[in-house]
């Protein structure tokens, strides 16, 4: 039986490619998905959420509008990685249709509650959706089975030396979900970084099909950021792993630790303080990415893209 999944997301290059992955795959039914800001201003996000699935035929999965900036800070978006309209690259026509007439926490509370067996929540931009649904909607966040986020570090940072942008964006909200006590996985740039999309694969995909076009016009964008800043040969599909480690359970290798969010420091804002070695005493409340079988994610990837154009 398939897993309910529900992915809260700000696309943006990757978590398009991570919607793409999740309505590939036969292990998971995706239940709808809500948007937040980051990458782009929410409109811009919830109009690139909307236009994936109707690319590829899927208008019967809803898509909820949530949050529009952090919960106490100062909105920042990432246009210098994802462009003007957060997905650069193809010729994506505009949405004809709209987001649900329901906020995205509301949403996420009322598919949780529905859900026969409980879903699992994939959120792949920042927390602040995921920090008002435990504030407004405690019993629906206490039915999610898990929480499988893209998110964080244990010693690199992608938006400033110390931090992740997802984290970074709304640190107050992270540290929030992180202190919940639901059961959450961490799936940061330490893991992501491991699995690089080439430029080559990428190509690859542009003859497969219409869908593999679409996703290679969407990497010959992304990769240029990555390309300046790591000198990668291609592009971390971060969100996508977030989505490949609910299919492919040990696909990315976990560890149980403790995980603190800086929320205090100007230097290390968003910080996500994992306590690797143990030494703070504090019980863990995270099973953290540290490592992934880079081949075996690629494969999946390639093979779930290509699947809709077979």
């Amino acid at each position: 039986m398939p897993t309910p999944i529900l992915i809260d997301c700000d696309p943006g290059h990757d978590d398009a490619i991570a919607l793409l992955l999740a309505l590939a795959s036969p292990e998971v039914e995706l239940l709808g998905v809500t948007t937040t800001h980051g990458n782009q201003t929410l409109e811009k996000t919830t109009a690139n959420a909307i236009r994936v699935l109707e690319f590829v035929g899927r208008e019967d999965v809803p898509v909820a509008a949530g949050a529009d900036r952090p919960l106490v800070r100062d909105l920042f978006v990432a246009e210098y990685v994802h462009g003007e309209s957060g997905l650069e690259g193809p010729e994506l026509p505009p949405p004809t249709a709209r987001a649900v007439n329901v906020h995205a926490v509301d949403f996420l509370a009322e598919r949780a509650l529905a859900a026969g067996t409980p879903v699992t929540l994939v959120p792949t931009g920042p927390l602040t959706n995921v920090a008002l649904l435990l504030a407004r909607h405690p019993q629906a966040a206490q039915r999610l089975g898990r929480i499988v986020l893209m998110g964080g570090s244990i010693a690199e940072g992608n938006v400033t030396p110390a931090a992740e942008f997802n984290i970074w964006a709304d640190p107050e909200a992270a540290a929030r979900v992180f202190s919940s006590g639901l059961d959450i996985t961490m799936i940061g740039l330490d893991v992501t970084h491991k699995a690089i999309l080439t430029d080559v694969q990428a190509e690859s995909l542009r003859s497969s099909g219409r869908t593999g076009a679409m996703v290679a016009e969407l990497l010959a964008f992304f990769s240029r950021f990555h390309r300046r800043t790591y000198g990668f040969e291609g592009s971390p599909i971060h969100d996508a792993v977030a989505v490949a480690h609910v299919l492919r359970p040990g696909l990315v290798e976990t560890v149980d630790r403790h995980v603190a969010v800086d929320c205090e420091s100007t230097l290390c804002r968003g910080r996500t303080v994992v306590d690797l070695w143990r030494r703070t005493g504090n019980e863990a409340n995270a099973h953290v990415g540290v490592d992934i079988d880079s081949s075996a994610f690629l494969e999946l990837l390639v093979e779930r893209i290509r699947s809709f154009d077979a």
